[in-house]
């Protein structure tokens, strides 16, 4: 699959990762145990492991997986949450350093946040489609299992999407965000 790209996101040789909602990313499946997603992210680098801590009582507990990519001491590439109840429930991919994923064409991943705007509201006008909006105003597909972060990259607001299942105790992805993927907007440079 050929995904739209930006030459100038300053990042080279990503990874390409498919998504199937309610499914999985790349060699992810949401539903994995710990062992399962530490094995199968073994494509991308060193996965390291931790608690997570449970913010509400109504999640079980809850682990957090960041893989790194074996030759670069950064920010992991990408980040997996997984509960005890029912196992992965959201991957988040890093707006530098992670795969690359696309949706129906559109590349999802370190994007600069207005030019994905761009993209994403012309690709739903070319096939009478719908795109959404999360609270803070960033654009992407209409999928519920889609959602749209941004991280500051240097000065640029780009792309970091989480894909989701509804975890434990919630009523829906956005409820099931882990509450550190709340936070937007640092830098990473």
């Amino acid at each position: 699959m050929t995904f739209k790209t930006e030459a100038d996101s300053g990042v080279a040789d990503r990874d390409e990762w498919s998504y199937a909602p309610t499914v999985g990313v790349g060699p992810l499946r949401f539903g994995m145990i710990v062992d399962e997603v530490v094995k199968a992210a073994q494509v991308l680098g060193q996965a390291q492991v931790s608690d997570y801590a449970r913010d509400h009582a109504i999640f079980s507990p809850t682990w957090k997986i960041e893989v790194r990519r074996e030759a670069a001491p950064s920010l992991p590439a990408v980040t997996a949450y997984v509960s005890q109840a029912v196992g992965l429930f959201c991957i988040a991919a890093d707006a530098v350093h992670g795969p690359q994923v696309g949706y129906d064409g559109i590349s999802l991943v370190g994007r600069d946040l207005s030019e994905l705007e761009s993209d994403v509201i012309a690709h739903a006008e070319a096939v009478d489609g719908h795109f959404r909006y999360t609270p803070e105003g960033h654009v992407g597909p209409n999928d519920p299992g889609v959602v749209m972060r941004g991280q500051l990259v240097g000065q640029v607001l780009r792309s970091r999407p989480l894909f989701m299942v509804t975890r434990d105790g919630a009523n829906t992805e956005w409820d099931s965000m882990p509450s550190e993927e709340y936070r937007h907007g640092q830098s990473t440079t």
